[in-house]
């Protein structure tokens, strides 16, 4: 089958850009997990995260709350801690709908129970009781059960911190793969361009030069070009061209002697 220069250098540059477009269809794959790891992150660990932030604000209101209604205080007591256990369940709520990790649901669990013995425990009066003014119930009672709350809240936040550093180092990790194939593929290029670089010297500049040279050196009389040109492709063509009309050439001299 006779290869053209045409077909060469077309299939070479084809060559090329089938390379380069594996090399971006790789790319963009690796950035499109990444793009949806980054999505998840950000959708599920945040989202608990921020939820558990809101439950330990919510809990240092209810701490005012009882301490004003110790204090006497019992409508302004009331009201903050009215406003403090709704923003706590609306936060828990969020939690408890957002289960991403493993045992996360025993998490949960753990700040439900918490929350809901603290909770009884200064849901029912103070004001005019007995725990009016009462240090040491708050301290042996209410802070008790407070500071097991928080401390339920605290480990659902830390686990949802762990495992989004995890991710984090997972989409670093990710995030090389993603260039890498860009990496490659531009070294491959370069490589290829050299590669490209010498058959084109050796099929199509070196073929031209040698045919300029015999073109150069031809002498009267001879029948053809002194040129060693094996190619079958149009440099090829030429030298018969030329060949045929140099013969012409000699032919017509011969004849108009």
């Amino acid at each position: 089958m006779k290869k053209t220069l045409k077909l060469k250098i077309f299939a070479s540059f084809m060559l090329l850009i089938i390379m380069l477009a594996v090399a971006g269809t790789i790319s963009i794959v690796e950035l499109r997990r990444l793009s949806n790891s980054v999505h998840g992150l950000i959708e599920d660990n945040y989202k608990s995260i921020e939820a558990s932030k809101t439950m330990l604000e919510a809990l240092e209101r209810e701490d005012n709350g009882i301490l004003l209604l110790m204090l006497g205080e019992w409508e302004e007591g009331r009201e903050i801690l009215k406003s403090a256990d709704s923003l706590f369940m609306s936060a828990f709520e969020t939690a408890k709908n957002n289960l991403t990790e493993n045992n996360e649901e025993e998490y949960i669990k753990k700040i439900e129970t918490t929350y809901q013995t603290y909770k009884s425990s200064w849901e029912r009066p103070i004001v005019d009781t007995d725990k009016q003014g009462n240090i040491s119930w708050y301290k042996d009672d209410i802070h008790k059960k407070f500071a097991d709350t928080k401390l339920a809240v605290n480990e659902l936040m830390t686990l949802n911190q762990s495992s989004m550093y995890n991710e984090a180092s997972e989409l670093r990790d990710k995030s090389k793969r993603a260039i890498m194939p860009g990496i490659v593929s531009i070294i491959a290029a370069l490589i290829f361009s050299l590669i490209l670089n010498f058959f084109i010297t050796r099929y199509f500049v070196n073929p031209i030069s040698e045919l300029a040279e015999a073109v150069t050196n031809y002498r009267d009389g001879d029948n053809k070009l002194r040129s060693n040109i094996t190619s079958n492709d149009e440099i090829k063509k030429l030298e018969q061209a030329i060949s045929d009309l140099l013969q012409r050439l000699v032919t017509n001299h011969n004849t108009t002697k």
